[in-house]
């Protein structure tokens, strides 16, 4: 449960929290299980607090500090985040659904198991950050910055991945059907096993991704890069490849049943 007199000096206002935490910058707050539905802690210094069970369903956090915070299961459905200070923080299990996170930074995070479904996330910063098992179905990460991002088993189907980063990044056995991959950034990213069925990935840059044993089936791939690519024992049937660029890249053991060709030409 949380600390009475920590919850009362964050509801007593911004004021009066400021010179707290400025007074006394050894003491982690202790807002575990608070109910802070819908609290406007717009700017909010929370470094370090414990907020793990907190229900901020829908509250207004907009550039607050939560770097190093543990917000493990807590609830922040519909939570306004927008430029937030998020690096390192816990969100193991939390439910973030319909949040707004534009603009926030998130890198080296832990979102282990976290709902992220419809989240928006336009341009955030999520180098770095553990995503394993996190539910990303619908989320908009258009421009946003996944760099070395741990993605493994993560559910990003029909997500809005549009000339976003995910250099490096370990997408290993995700699903991302009918996400949209167009102009994307995957230079060495790690795509094995991954469900790629009905994806849009025109334009995106694969040079030297690891598509092993990936489910392409019916993916649009028309003028992606893939020069030194791996696919072995990929499932292209019915794909788009035209005008794809597959120089260097390994087709051993690739199905292109109907396979649309780079020439344009299709596959038997």
């Amino acid at each position: 449960m949380a600390n009475r007199e920590h919850l009362a000096l964050l509801k007593a206002g911004a004021v009066k929290w400021i010179e707290w935490r400025q007074k006394n910058p050894q003491i982690e707050p202790d807002l575990s299980a608070a109910n802070l539905q819908g609290n406007n802690l717009r700017g909010a210094n929370l470094q370090g607090s414990n907020l793990s069970r907190a229900d901020l369903g829908n509250a207004l956090l907009v550039r607050a500090n939560l770097s190093c915070a543990d917000l493990s299961s807590a609830n922040l459905y519909k939570a306004i985040l927008v430029e937030a200070n998020l690096s390192a923080a816990n969100f193991t299990i939390a439910n973030l659904r319909g949040a707004t996170l534009t603009q926030a930074d998130l890198s080296h995070a832990n979102l282990i198991g976290a709902d992220l479904s419809e989240a928006n996330l336009i341009k955030s910063v999520i180098t770095d950050a553990n995503l394993i098992g996190t539910d990303l179905r619908g989320a908009n990460l258009r421009d946003a910055d996944l760099g070395a991002a741990k993605l493994h088993r993560t559910n990003l189907s029909f997500a809005n991945l549009i000339a976003a980063n995910l250099i490096a990044a370990n997408l290993s056995e995700a699903n991302l059907y009918e996400a949209e991959v167009m102009g994307a950034y995957l230079y060495k990213t790690d795509l094995y096993k991954a469900n790629l069925t009905k994806a849009h990935l025109s334009g995106a840059y694969l040079l030297r991704a690891n598509l092993s044993e990936a489910d392409l089936t019916d993916a649009n791939l028309a003028w992606t890069n893939l020069t030194g690519a791996n696919l072995a024992g990929a499932n292209l049937r019915g794909a788009n490849l035209r005008g794809a660029n597959l120089r260097g890249a390994n087709l051993s053991g690739v199905n292109l049943q109907q396979t649309i060709m780079p020439d344009s030409s299709r596959h038997d």
